[in-house]
């Protein structure tokens, strides 16, 4: 399903993302008693989208379910929180590099084990390691243990003594997040064009077919797998510095299969569905839990009739418009 954007769709989806760049403008207006809680909510759905977005190259892309990805979120919260002084700020361009950097490695051994196998096999190794990073986390005293940990201070972006971006205002941390959202989209949207994404996505259609043209599925796997796991632990990183604490919870298979839903639900090898899918579901949530207390069995209907309704997500059923629109230009 990874290829170009139609033009249409792109106009749909700019569209989608100046509204969303200038709910600051129109969010005061409309939602005026809930703005703030709205930018919050907007802020951490476009952290999660991210998150999809790396879950999106390996299932929607790779062919690789994984029920472990939060692994990698939840570590990536975490490396902020052990990383930053008690009641002093990080410095940023020094914690982010390890934070990643650790991330990698972390993703890079656990892809190595993991990509040794296929089908329910990857699934459960998988879900295995998110689970040992989860009470790896939540047994010991590293970081609070199961209580978790606070982040009193949010990282400082400054450079020659001068503040670039104060990450504790809302609104500046809106914007930071919105740049890295579609700062990730750009990046793996050009891995994906690139000779290395086609051989991927020919990985996940017919490995096979991929070995005997001569490549080394496993190490195309390897690489998406780091990759993914890395994109993820940056979402981490910036949900750790949004809310200001991590706990066991990141790390959850609940939170893994929470994203998978995303990705499902937005259209599995698309990119820009897994986005949809996080704004669809979490705006859903919130929507939901404000009428009722019984929201899980609305939202486990709503899930179920995309599903069926929709086996290719939102993005195919963007996708079918976009091509009878050019048919009937035609």
């Amino acid at each position: 399903m990874t290829g170009t954007v139609p033009r249409r769709l792109a106009v749909v989806l700019v569209v989608l993302l100046v509204a969303l760049a200038l709910f600051p403008l129109w969010g005061k207006a409309v939602f005026a008693a809930k703005y703030a809680f709205l930018l919050q909510k907007l802020t951490g759905i476009m952290i999660v989208a991210i998150m999809a977005m790396s879950l999106d190259l390996l299932v929607g892309v790779a062919g690789l379910v994984s029920l472990g990805h939060a692994a990698f979120f939840g570590l990536g919260g975490y490396m902020l929180a052990l990383n930053s002084p008690q009641y002093e700020a990080a410095n940023l361009w020094l914690v982010l590099p390890q934070t990643l950097a650790a991330v990698a490695v972390a993703a890079l051994v656990v892809g190595f084990l993991s990509i040794r196998t296929s089908g329910i096999y990857f699934i459960m190794v998988t879900l295995a390691f998110g689970q040992m990073g989860f009470y790896f986390f939540n047994d010991s005293k590293l970081a609070g243990g199961s209580d978790g940990a606070y982040i009193y201070v949010k990282p400082k972006v400054e450079a020659f003594g001068a503040i670039l971006v104060d990450l504790d205002h809302k609104l500046s941390f809106f914007y930071v997040v919105l740049g890295v959202l579609v700062g990730v989209y750009a990046l793996l949207r050009v891995l994906l064009a690139s000779p290395f994404g086609r051989v991927v996505g020919a990985i996940g259609i017919n490995e096979n077919r991929v070995q005997g043209l001569g490549f080394n599925p496993m190490a195309y796997k390897l690489v998406a797998f780091t990759i993914a796991g890395t994109v993820a632990g940056l979402a981490g990183f910036l949900a750790a510095t949004q809310y200001g604490f991590v706990s066991p919870a990141m790390l959850s298979w609940h939170h893994s299969g929470d994203v998978l839903v995303m990705v499902i639900l937005g259209g599995m090898g698309t990119l820009f569905g897994p986005v949809l899918g996080a704004f669809i579901l979490e705006l859903a949530r919130y929507g939901l839990e404000a009428v009722t207390d019984h929201w899980l069995l609305p939202m486990g209907a709503m899930v179920i009739a995309i599903v069926l309704l929709l086996p290719k997500g939102v993005a195919g059923l963007l996708l079918q418009w976009c091509r009878k629109r050019e048919g009937s230009d035609d």
